[in-house]
């Protein structure tokens, strides 16, 4: 259990300044690439996104282990000497974060119950929209409505939709995934003008086309460990900005753009009168509250943008990532439990001491050996070790924490035969506790 509290901790850890970093990476690259348009924009979101989602959980992979596999990391192919060398210390090359261990308890406790809450309303939520949806009604325009909708399942190409009202809802939305569905409240269909059904049409059969949705409900479940970060909250309301800007764009090809900006403004007066949207999950024409800006971008001069210029938009957003997901990465934090309040001079907890100390104590050392089948399949990297030493100055306990299998017996077997001057504590020897990383290297 305490493997798995320490695994979250680090989890929470990491995420706190590691979804900043990424958020702030993607801030950049969308002002960046905002002269391409809402569709570069958007994906930058995406990205960041996924990012803030997966880089906390991949910086808890051992690293140390899988040096081999870059490909930096290997070398000309001819025969070359190898050499260890050993760290003493009391902890990883990574660096670790000591953390009492009730502390530990209380943050694990505590992101479980509110991952469970997350997870619960995401189901409530869920059973709520598939009640709304068998509770709706299909209906069938008629008129200049009824082209409308027909002009625009052609033009946008949005097959395979259902047109449907519902009480319960009072804007326009979009929803389902196989059986995707747009829903109308059922006072709008009589009471707007052909002007504005035309664009609540176009708007959400764009959404429909672009399986609005379907990804939507993705990244709600992708970022659910995540979720309790302001920062994901920022990146999810400009992923929903550009993803409504990029509709609009759609939409307005089919009336214009200036025809298009003044029917959204009227219909945002008609319906919203200061309200939200209240359905979870689904897809409508006023989800993003940037109304001002979706206005201003869909009656801006539109400027061609040369290829060059685009090449090095998109290659400063891609250094940006990078620089941001690999920092992440490389400076993670580690935690390491502690007790809270015991003696540490006691035998039965032994006592983490510095790493100069312990390099100090130490009187034998045998040198590991490179393995020779490792050597020859140019296998290298860093063993990492915790070790025991007893209060007579032996290597009592000894155990692997990470590093290639193939180099872990050679790191075993001559650790065990180190022997140091005991350790004190107030005159009293004590057990020590520490870590020791033993690097293998093939020299060029």
């Amino acid at each position: 259990m305490n493997g798995a509290e320490s695994i979250v901790m680090a989890y929470v850890v990491n995420s706190l300044w590691q979804v900043p970093l990424i958020m702030l990476a993607a801030w950049m690259a969308a002002r960046v690439v905002r002269p391409l348009g809402p569709g570069a924009e958007h994906r930058v979101w995406v990205a960041a996104l996924l990012g803030e989602a997966m880089v906390p959980a991949i910086s808890l992979l051992p690293w140390e282990s899988m040096e081999v596999a870059w490909p930096w990391h290997l070398h000309a192919q001819q025969a070359e000497q190898g050499s260890v060398m050993v760290q003493v210390g009391g902890g990883t090359a990574s660096g670790g974060m000591a953390i009492p261990s009730v502390l530990v308890a209380a943050v694990t406790g505590l992101y479980a119950t509110g991952m469970l809450y997350v997870a619960a309303r995401f189901a409530w939520r869920w059973m709520r929209l598939a009640d709304l949806q068998q509770s709706a009604q299909a209906v069938s325009l008629s008129g200049v409505a009824g082209i409308a909708w027909e002009r625009g399942v052609q033009r946008i190409g949005a097959a395979s939709v259902e047109l449907a009202s519902s009480r319960h809802i009072f804007a326009p939305l979009t929803m389902g995934i196989a059986k995707r569905c747009v829903l109308l409240p059922a006072e709008m269909i009589a009471d707007l003008a052909d002007g504005e059904m035309e664009t609540v049409i176009g708007h959400e059969l764009a959404h429909v086309k672009r399986m609005d949705f379907a990804k939507n409900v993705a990244y709600e479940l992708i970022s659910l460990a995540v979720s309790y970060h302001p920062a994901v909250w920022f990146t999810k309301q400009r992923l929903t900005e550009t993803r409504e800007m990029i509709c609009d764009a759609m939409a307005a090809e089919i009336s214009g753009s200036k025809v298009y900006a003044q029917s959204l403004l009227r219909l945002a007066e008609l319906l919203l009168q200061g309200k939200t949207v209240r359905v979870p999950y689904a897809i409508g024409v006023f989800d993003s509250s940037t109304l001002e800006r979706r206005l201003m971008k869909l009656t801006e001069m539109k400027m061609e943008i040369g290829h060059a210029r685009r090449v090095m938009a998109l290659g400063a957003c891609v250094v940006l990532g990078v620089a941001a997901a690999t920092s992440a990465v490389a400076l993670r934090v580690g935690v390491d439990q502690k007790g809270s309040g015991e003696k540490t001079a006691s035998k039965s907890i032994p006592t983490s001491v510095p790493a100069q100390k312990m390099q100090n104590n130490l009187i034998t050392k045998v040198p590991p050996v490179y393995p020779p089948e490792a050597k020859a399949a140019r296998i290298q990297g860093k063993v990492v070790l915790n070790a025991v030493i007893g209060v007579d100055g032996h290597v009592e306990n000894l155990k692997v924490v990470s590093g290639p299998k193939e180099l872990q017996q050679s790191s075993l077997d001559a650790v065990r035969q180190w022997v140091y001057k005991p350790y004190t504590v107030n005159g009293n020897p004590v057990e020590v506790t520490t870590d020791i990383n033993v690097i293998y290297s093939l020299a060029k």
